[in-house]
């Protein structure tokens, strides 16, 4: 009796070269089990990465973050629209986060940046991938998507999510989760751009919802606008008035744990 031929082992490269992978101490860290000195040391550096976060985003101020596609140039109104947007919630008393990279999230630092508001970011280290925006005080790097998704969460008031991608969706829907969920308490996530979201709304409402999948508020945490003011409005009535711009007495830096207070570059 013939024995069967094993069937080749599906390659898990992607779009690197051959070895190339195993540079990558992150690619190695999601690909199943590896040795017990391999895991140890990731979670060493994994912890170290939430104490450097919480230690250099402790000062920052109360934050709004903005998520939205890299992939937007300068001429695009919805760059323009990031920009005036961010320049008006800075001009409220917040500090404006993103992820530091080029596109909507270039706009957004840029816009509290030519304001005189903090701008600052929650970046993240990836093998092929553009350099940081140049309108930051303040930039944090990261190595994990989980451990960036934690900083951008904790340090916010509220969240703008212009139109963007796989990556920008990934941030919405981590976000209306933990708010479905109460894991976090119900802060603001405005979408900006009726065009481009309402069809998602419409398929939560049409297909989710019909289906039970989700409960009948849940379309209503999703707040969409257009206009710059509107999204300040909002963020001043919800997360403001209601919450206060601290996140409870004022915390001070001690010079014997070496730390710094936040100050915007002018």
């Amino acid at each position: 009796m013939k024995t069967p031929e094993t069937p080749p082992r599906p390659s898990s490269s992607g779009p690197f070269k051959a070895g190339e992978q195993d540079e990558i101490p992150e690619l190695r860290f999601l690909q199943g089990p590896q040795t017990r000195g391999f895991e140890f040391g990731r979670l060493l550096r994994i912890g170290n990465e939430f104490l450097r976060g919480f230690r250099r985003l402790h000062f920052v101020g109360p934050c709004v973050t903005v998520f939205g596609s890299a992939r937007f140039t300068e001429e695009n109104p919805y760059y323009q629209l990031a920009r005036e947007t961010s320049a008006l919630i800075a001009k409220a008393g917040f500090t404006v986060m993103t992820g530091g990279g080029p596109g909507i999230m270039e706009a957004a630092n840029r816009g509290a940046k030519e304001a005189g508001g903090r701008s600052i970011a929650a970046t993240i280290e990836l093998p092929h991938e553009q350099s940081s925006n140049p309108y930051l005080d303040l930039e944090v790097p990261f190595h994990y998507f989980f451990v960036r998704k934690v900083m951008l969460v904790k340090y916010s008031y509220a969240f703008v999510v212009m139109p963007g991608g796989f990556g920008t969706l990934d941030e919405l829907f981590e976000i209306a989760t933990l708010v479905q969920t109460g894991k976090v308490v119900d802060f603001p996530i405005v979408l900006m751009g009726r065009d481009f979201w309402t069809p998602m709304i419409d398929f939560f409402r049409d297909r989710m919802l019909e289906a039970g999948t989700i409960s009948p508020e849940d379309p209503d945490r999703l707040l969409i606008v257009d206009k710059p003011e509107e999204v300040v409005d909002i963020i001043s009535t919800i997360a403001r008035d209601r919450f206060g711009l601290t996140y409870g007495p004022q915390a001070q830096p001690r010079g014997y744990l070496f730390e710094h207070a936040f100050k915007a570059r002018r």
